[in-house]
């Protein structure tokens, strides 16, 4: 069997990861530890994201006539490989977490939804919160308005029912006074 035809599997399994993915990010993992590799991979895993290391002919081969063709310039060196289906920015807030505190792992660039990012670029996308956070962050700013709206109907609707008992109060008098007949005017003399 020719190489060629030993490496269609891999090609194929980067093609299967990156078609209809959101977002795929290369990153520089060279000189990171088994625990801190393991930590990373655990918590890409458990936000839906397909990471692992290729050799960076066959990940130019698979993302050969796609959008991810746009990371062939930054795969050099040993590259690892972030890809989400399901959130856009997962892989690249997730490494860039844990970049933070491993020296060593950087991203090196990304596509995300179709467009390409640079190293500083992706990195600006790492910042940007999840799609869960982002959705609760939404629904907390609804509630706000809303939750002022009912205290301040509810402060009105207390006050409002001591100023109506006293106004019922103020009410009542006139409208006994209305139901006594009026004194009937004398009719002049006629002449």
């Amino acid at each position: 069997m020719a190489k060629v035809e030993l490496k269609q599997p891999i090609v194929d399994e980067i093609k299967e990861m990156l078609d209809g993915a959101q977002s795929a990010v290369a990153v520089k993992y060279l000189g990171i530890t088994v625990e801190q590799d393991t930590k990373l991979r655990k918590e890409l895993r458990e936000n839906g994201v397909s990471y692992k290391v290729y050799k960076n002919t066959l990940i130019k081969r698979a993302a050969a006539g796609t959008e991810f063709e746009a990371l062939n310039p930054d795969l050099e060196g040993p590259t690892a490989l972030a890809v989400s289906k399901t959130d856009a920015t997962a892989p690249a807030r997730i490494v860039a977490k844990y970049a933070k505190d491993i020296q060593v792992l950087e991203l090196k660039s990304g596509v995300v939804e179709g467009q390409y990012y640079d190293k500083a670029g992706i990195g600006m996308i790492a910042t940007i919160p999840g799609r869960e956070e982002l959705i609760s962050k939404l629904l907390g700013s609804l509630k706000s308005p809303i939750s002022n709206l009912a205290r301040v109907l509810n402060q009105i609707a207390e006050q409002g029912g001591g100023s109506s008992a006293k106004a019922e109060e103020a009410a009542a008098p006139a409208e006994e006074a209305a139901e006594e007949p009026a004194p009937a005017e004398e009719a002049a003399p006629a002449e």
